[in-house]
């Protein structure tokens, strides 16, 4: 179901069924697509198959009508403390819900931004799929910190990172620092381009490696 964030950001919210209650609160970053009928199911999928509570912020709430293109170059305008700010906000609705622990999730730039989001010691782990480990050139602007620089934060929660082998947005000279942060577990699938896991419908989607990287993300977040 949608709800509205303190900080007023539209979100898709899922329960565990019968009202149990959750085993574990997952923030959950979608890609730069944002909120859209895949993040939909894939919240209430972890939700009924896993007892989660799941929630998703719009990434460009207000904006949601924009074409890929124009989101791609809205990037470089986002702010860090607004942003993260929305993370930390569903992670407060979850904690309402009596969920136990709290994980950050995202998936392309999601994913950077769960980097980013675990060095705010808010979260217990972060999952990134495929997340960009630096912030591209064509994204950087003031309001952007580096996701490695917040991995490094004394706060730091684990990270497990879910990378493709073929992945343009995670350079090989990226993942080499990505596997220094000692809070970091890297698992690079070599055949694996950008978004080969979330979206079947995508070309580079790889089902084999795709239920890999979950079940080593079910692990992990267990």
């Amino acid at each position: 179901m949608r709800i509205e964030l303190a900080t007023g950001t539209p979100a898709e919210l899922a329960l565990p069924a019968d009202g149990r209650p959750p085993v574990l609160g997952v923030v959950l970053h979608p890609d730069i697509g944002g909120l859209r009928p895949l993040f939909d199911d894939l919240c209430a999928r972890l939700a009924a198959e896993y007892d989660w509570a799941v929630c998703a912020p719009e990434p460009f709430p207000g904006r949601e009508s924009m074409s890929l293109e124009d989101r791609m170059a809205a990037v470089a305008g986002l702010d860090d403390e607004s942003h993260i700010g929305d993370l930390l906000s569903a992670a407060d609705v979850l904690a309402s819900h009596d969920a136990p622990r709290l994980a950050v999730m995202g998936f392309c730039m999601g994913g950077m931004y769960a980097f980013k989001a675990a060095g705010t010691g808010r979260f217990d782990k972060a999952v990134a799929f495929y997340g960009m480990i630096r912030v591209p050139a064509n994204w950087q602007g003031s309001g952007h910190g580096e996701p490695l620089q917040a991995m490094l934060s004394p706060g730091a929660c684990p990270v497990l990172a879910i990378i493709g082998g073929r992945d343009p947005y995670t350079p090989p000279e990226d993942v080499a620092a990505l596997k220094a942060v000692p809070a970091v577990t890297v698992v690079e699938y070599p055949e694996g381009e950008h978004g080969f896991v979330h979206d079947p419908s995508r070309p580079s989607h790889r089902p084999d490696d795709a239920a890999d990287a979950w079940s080593r993300t079910l692990d992990f977040l267990a």
